[in-house]
């Protein structure tokens, strides 16, 4: 008998590579605004079998039979498991491909040099979605999201994104201490903000390989994350104010 474990192997890695890009997105207005946007690839569309007859209902199936997109339709319960919120789905819910979705390994083995923005503990979606689109906007290479203890990828974070979060590489992690130091071991440099910290953003010299990491609204930066800080660096206030907003601060390094 042949032996296919290497050709199911390299399958079944192929389909996890995808899948792992998948995010969904559920809510009718959320759903709807997605399958206008051809500029976004969608992978299925999900109905709850039992939803009333309307037109906006009737117009995402037309729009998805137009863009030859997989329809399926599912107990109410099931849809609420794929949708993983069973009060705001409306019975609608929908795979998007993250193109740019990838892990740190096929990061690094195309990027030599790069800026990186890594998220600790960011929990508010609209804030999430504005760093993200001062990433875009400016010179940040990727996002390194956390899987767990972060915002994710939702309706209100692409809002805030205004859809740049198609346009910019998101590496997600299941450990980001783990993944700072791979990338430490890499060569890259890690950098925490401190408002105690004695070298300014601005006038601190980078690396071709750095990582800015960016704490919890209310806490900042996990003492464990903390520890894999190469240096602190502050942005200097005036008028004894102490802090910024975490998407105010992620948009001055971007332009930097």
């Amino acid at each position: 008998m042949p032996n296919n474990t290497k050709s199911d192997s390299a399958e079944y890695l192929a389909k996890k590579a995808f899948f792992d890009k998948i995010i969904t997105i559920y809510g009718r207005n959320a759903v709807m605004e997605a399958l206008e946007d051809e500029s976004i690839s969608v992978y299925k569309l999900h109905f709850a079998d039992s939803n009333k007859s309307a037109e906006q209902l009737k117009e995402m199936l037309v729009l998805a039979e137009k863009r030859e997109i997989e329809i399926a339709y599912h107990d109410k319960k099931v849809l609420s498991r794929i949708s993983k919120n069973a009060k705001q789905d409306q019975g609608v819910a929908l795979d998007i491909v993250l193109e740019q979705a990838l892990n740190e390994e096929e990061f690094l083995a195309k990027n030599t040099s790069f800026r990186l923005l890594a998220l600790d503990g960011v929990l508010n979606p609209q804030n999430l979605g504005m760093i993200i689109r001062s990433a875009a906007a400016g010179n940040i290479d990727a996002i390194l999201l956390p899987t767990k203890n972060a915002a994710q990828i939702s309706p209100l974070v692409i809002k805030a994104s205004a859809g740049t979060i198609f346009k910019l590489p998101i590496i997600k992690t299941k450990s980001l201490v783990k993944s700072l130091e791979n990338f430490k071991s890499k060569n890259a440099k890690v950098y925490t903000l401190s408002s105690h910290a004695k070298n300014n953003y601005k006038e601190t010299v980078y690396t071709e390989q750095t990582i800015f990491v960016l704490g919890n609204e209310s806490e900042g930066v996990s003492e464990e994350v903390g520890a894999m800080s190469t240096d602190s660096i502050s942005i200097s206030m005036n008028r004894g104010v102490e802090s910024l907003n975490v998407a105010v601060t992620a948009s001055l390094l971007a332009f930097m």
